[in-house]
């Protein structure tokens, strides 16, 4: 039976259907908003694996290239491996999903989001997360919360919902919010210096319409829901879990005092291997239970002393920063370096400066773009003294990356003004804590250091949270195992004018604005603390850039002389660059980029390109070519391409009865142009130089 509903959000009408397709799923849902159009569905194992202590949810969001029109480039012509925007999209519908189901279901579940029909118009990965709220709405996976999401965005200072793609553009604002009937869930986005209380705003607006959803997907579930699983969590052995207590509880919590991270880990370590080799004979293969109980006796313990004594694991106050380095320029051949430090969190961060075909060239169903500022994130095992194999990017690197991205976009110069392809590369030396906020910080001080004209610096903290009953506290720059044992993964970025970018996850059901409010405002003093270690190492961008980077020209030529800057065959650019050994990058528009590390090259590379595109004045001297004669001139070729008359009466101060007699096909002449007609044609003199006793410059 199909059953669907219906409202309206931002004056279109978001349709969720179930019962028409994949109704072999346990739960599939049929979404459209205007002429996109996503199905979402939901399977899951009927039992948990032995032994599992994990919840293994996999989200994946799938872009179909049928859906915006296009076929697959490349050989096979199909859908290969995720893009960056997949795989971006199904980390942000598996944030706020995943700390939805009850604790001890570890069944196998997977949700996949397939997008069908794209207009072009209406992003589909905050469809993405209604979809998957409603397909585990409607099945019998149990599943604690319905949640939605909108997209929010500002423009001309109006707060827009689900703004469409050329609004998001236009607009200081662009961010998606998730959340339940009462409170927020998790948000992702950037703006353009905004501050605490329009972002309050933005999240208090976006969340009405979230409740609108909500009450849809209810109806929905109340139509078409299907009987629960009954779900009983795995039974504890009460009696395995005391004799282990009395064996570390005492060691575990004193060893949380130890404020180095490796040595506070190894203690712990050596303290429940003592344990394992106690109960081994009674308790054999519980190596890994053990570890579980040090687990939640020091979650107990970093909770209670944070509720109740306002302490830190490190002994910081709640919102204190942990000690900054910042050091620049420390690698001597790149085009821009620094490290900076904060506590037991280390990032390297290196800026390299290119040409115009350096930009990276996405396409995807929206269609075909560049982009020329790029920021890359690495977390080898080193940085946390882990032996794992090291693969190509996954998830959390991509995820990690495009967010420090978004921090710094707003204070990236304009390719009008700075027409350079910028990447930055994050290389995580040590990790305690938010390394995507210790790579905001050390590209600011990298792009500084490589001379790129950003306006000011950004810096990133991350916040988080401890939530007991009705009472919280927000701690301002968090380690990792406060992050591990705490509710709030709250990541915020920004320059001293406002917010650039923020991340928001949590572990339990929500939270209110007046936790978002506090944790704001704390993020920002904490934000413009870090900024005065920052500015103390360098306040604005190198002057110069370095030696190696390139320096690049622009010229901007007639388009209907672009051809005869490529030449046939790509003949005529092909002869400048090996001629020269500088890089040219012409755009339709008639922009010729010139880029060399020499700039001799590059000088003698724009003289050629100018004399290519050289346009014939009135009363200037060129230095010309016989191309033809006739009985009344000859034809000089003074620019490439470009010829003009030289009337038999123009070439001597005196009368001759043939060209032949003074010149002949091939000869080197000067000469001067004395008038260029309406239809183009251009007269020229070699009388007047002669006359006049000039030569040609």
């Amino acid at each position: 039976m199909i059953n669907n509903v219906i409202c309206e959000i931002g004056g279109r009408e978001l349709s969720i259907e179930t019962g028409r397709v994949a109704k072999q799923a346990e739960g599939s849902v049929w979404v459209r908003y205007g002429g996109t159009v996503i199905i979402a569905t939901v399977c899951a194992a009927k039992e948990a694996a032995e032994d599992r202590d994990f919840f293994p949810l996999t989200v994946d969001f799938r872009e179909k290239t049928f859906a915006g029109g296009k076929i697959p480039g490349g050989f096979f012509k199909r859908e290969g491996r995720p893009s960056e925007k997949e795989v971006l999209s199904s980390r942000m519908i598996d944030r706020p999903l995943r700390p939805l189901f009850p604790d001890g279901f570890y069944n196998e579940t997977q949700v996949l989001i397939t997008v069908l029909s794209s207009d072009q118009e209406n992003e589909a990965d905050q469809l993405g997360i209604n979809g998957a709220s409603a397909a585990l709405a409607v099945s019998a996976i149990p599943f604690d919360e319905i949640i939605g999401a909108v997209r929010v965005g500002r423009v001309n200072g109006e707060l827009v919902v689900n703004p469409t793609i050329s609004q998001i553009n236009e607009g200081d604002i662009n961010l998606i919010i998730a959340g339940n009937a009462d409170s927020i869930t998790m948000v992702e986005g950037g703006c353009e210096e905004v501050s605490e209380r329009d972002l309050l705003e933005a999240l208090d607006f976006g969340h009405s319409e979230i409740k609108k959803i909500v009450k849809s997907i209810a109806e929905l579930k109340e139509k078409a829901g299907r009987e629960p699983w009954t779900f009983t969590p795995p039974e504890k052995d009460e009696e395995f879990e005391r004799k282990v207590r009395e064996l570390v509880e005492e060691k575990t919590i004193e060893a949380l005092s130890i404020p180095g991270k490796i040595e506070r880990g190894d203690k712990i370590r050596e303290i429940g291997l003592e344990a394992f080799e106690k109960l081994e004979e009674e308790y054999p293969d519980n190596k890994g239970k053990i570890r579980g109980i040090q687990d939640e006796i020091e979650k107990e313990a970093m909770r209670k002393r944070v509720i109740e004594d306002n302490a830190r694991l490190d002994g910081r106050q709640l919102n204190e920063i942990r000690p900054i380095t910042c050091e620049l320029a420390v690698l001597p051949r790149t085009h821009g370096s620094a490290i900076f430090t904060r506590g037991e969190t280390q990032a390297l961060v290196v800026v390299t400066l290119g040409s115009k075909a350096d930009e990276q060239r996405i396409d995807n169903i929206i269609g075909e773009s560049t982009k020329s500022y790029m920021l890359h994130y690495n977390f080898p095992p080193y940085s946390v003294g882990e032996v794992r194999r090291f693969l190509a990017p996954g998830r959390r690197e991509i995820g990690h990356g495009a967010l420090s991205e978004r921090s710094l976009a707003p204070v990236v110069p304009a390719e009008e003004s700075f027409p350079y392809t910028i990447r930055v590369v994050s290389e995580i030396m040590e990790s305690n804590g938010s390394s995507s906020m210790a790579t905001v910080c050390g590209a600011s001080l990298s792009l500084m250091d490589a001379g790129v004209p950003i306006k000011t610096h950004v810096a990133g903290i991350a916040m988080g949270l401890v939530k007991e009953g009705d009472k919280y506290v927000v701690l301002s720059d968090i380690q990792g195992a406060e992050d591990h044992h705490g509710d709030m993964d709250f990541k915020v970025t920004g320059t001293s004018e406002g917010i650039t970018a923020f991340q928001l996850d949590i572990k339990i059901k929500g939270i209110t604005l007046e936790i978002m409010e506090k944790a704001l405002e704390q993020a920002k003093e904490g934000r413009l603390e870090i900024m005065k270690s920052m500015n103390a190492a360098i306040t604005q961008p190198r002057a110069d850039l370095s030696e190696f980077a390139p320096r690049i020209t622009i010229l901007k030529i007639k388009q209907s002389k672009i051809g005869e800057v490529i030449g046939p065959g790509g003949k005529m650019i092909r002869h400048i660059i090996e001629t020269t050994g500088a890089k040219i990058d012409i755009e339709d528009d008639g922009s010729v980029f010139i880029s060399s590390t020499d700039a001799k090259a590059s000088a003698e590379a724009e003289k050629m390109v100018n004399a290519l595109v050289e346009e014939p004045e009135i009363g200037k001297v060129y230095d010309g070519v016989v191309k033809r004669t006739a009985n009344f001139g000859a034809f000089v070729e003074i620019l490439p391409n470009t010829d003009g008359l030289l009337h038999i009466s123009e070439i001597e101060n005196r009368r001759i009865d043939r060209v032949e007699d003074v010149l002949r096909v091939g000869d080197r002449v000067q000469v001067k142009v004395i008038d260029i007609g309406d239809d183009g044609k251009i007269r020229l003199s070699r009388k007047v130089l002669l006359n006049e006793g000039k030569k040609a410059r």
